[in-house]
């Protein structure tokens, strides 16, 4: 058959077809997903982001599509994987590390941005006010770094005879030095020194171990952030094999034979920021939504680690925890 007359039939034949049938289908939106993790060890809170998604309606593969950045711990990745996200034009961009956050909001003014971090978004300056956030950004937040006293109280609980605290910072996380602050007043108050470690890499974090053994640190406090959820094997594998108690902001790193958690539940917190990305893809401003402040506390004490330790558990400890790990 000749071109033409195929080309004909074609044109022929489309002229017969359904409307719907020949309009070409709309694109799927695209999610922008910056992460300073890993996608092994964000598995949990990944599932429950999808999971916020869905509430509204949106399945990954099916009506939405995510573009996920990795940063893998490299921290210093994050601002040209941001650049990437924007250059794809992508509906919304979810970010869960502060360094992520910052390029982002710095890079676009049009681009919706939820985020799903421990810090407070009005002091880190991400939005001008919980209640009316205004601009393109809004989120969910679960105040990581006001819980530094509260974290170092429990660490006493468990080890009541120790003088001297280190304290883990990552000097990556713009609210280190404001919780810093609190760790280091609530320290005099208990009639504690405190050692401030501040680490930027992997190597830094086996210099602080050497150093705090060297002062002979009693008990190691480990400040929140993504920095330390990444590198929480080595950090978890240099106080076993040291024997410092540790006291840690994320449960994953209780469940992975730390000694003890406080914070709040990550997973509730990135399904709510789940929720907040399919609403804004169903037509609502992030600056008209509130910024959510997660209620939801929880305790991990690592019972097999604390008999390591040859430390003992106080009933009253045991009594409000949300998890006991045997």
């Amino acid at each position: 058959m000749k071109r033409r007359d195929f080309m004909a039939m074609l044109g022929s034949a489309a002229a017969g077809w359904p409307l719907a049938a020949r309009a070409q289908e709309p694109a799927v939106p695209v999610v922008g997903f910056l992460s300073g993790s890993t996608p092994e060890l964000y598995t949990k809170r990944l599932a429950a982001f999808r999971e916020g998604l869905n509430e509204t309606g949106y399945s990954e593969g099916r009506n939405v599509a995510i573009e996920y950045r990795w940063a893998e711990g490299q921290f210093d990745r994050l601002p040209a994987m941001a650049a990437d996200l924007i250059r794809l034009k992508v509906a919304v961009i979810f970010s869960h590390t502060d360094v992520g956050t910052y390029a982002a909001k710095a890079m676009t003014t049009t681009i919706p941005i939820v985020f799903s971090n421990g810090d407070d978004p009005v002091r880190a300056g991400f939005v001008a006010s919980l209640n009316r956030p205004g601009g393109n950004i809004s989120g969910v937040t679960w105040f990581s770094v006001d819980l530094g006293p509260k974290r170092l109280s429990q660490l006493l609980d468990l080890v009541p005879n120790a003088t001297l605290i280190a304290l883990l910072m990552d000097e990556n996380n713009a609210e280190a030095a404001f919780g810093r602050r609190q760790i280091e007043e609530a320290a005099r108050t208990l009639g504690r020194r405190l050692m401030v470690l501040n680490t930027r890499t992997a190597s830094d974090i086996d210099l602080a171990f050497a150093s705090m053994l060297q002062a002979r640190a009693d008990a190691l406090l480990v400040a929140p952030g993504a920095f330390f959820t990444v590198h929480r094997d080595q950090i978890i594998a240099r106080a076993a094999t040291h024997a410092i108690p540790a006291g840690y902001a994320e449960r994953e790193l209780a469940e992975s034979g730390g000694l003890f958690s406080y914070g709040n539940n990550l997973m509730e917190a990135h399904r709510r920021a789940g929720v907040y990305v399919g609403r804004i893809l169903r037509g609502e401003k992030p600056g008209d939504l509130p910024v959510e402040q997660a209620t939801k506390f929880e305790l991990v004490i690592n019972l097999k680690t604390a008999k390591a330790l040859r430390l003992t558990v106080p009933p009253s400890l045991l009594a409000i925890a949300d998890e006991v790990i045997e």
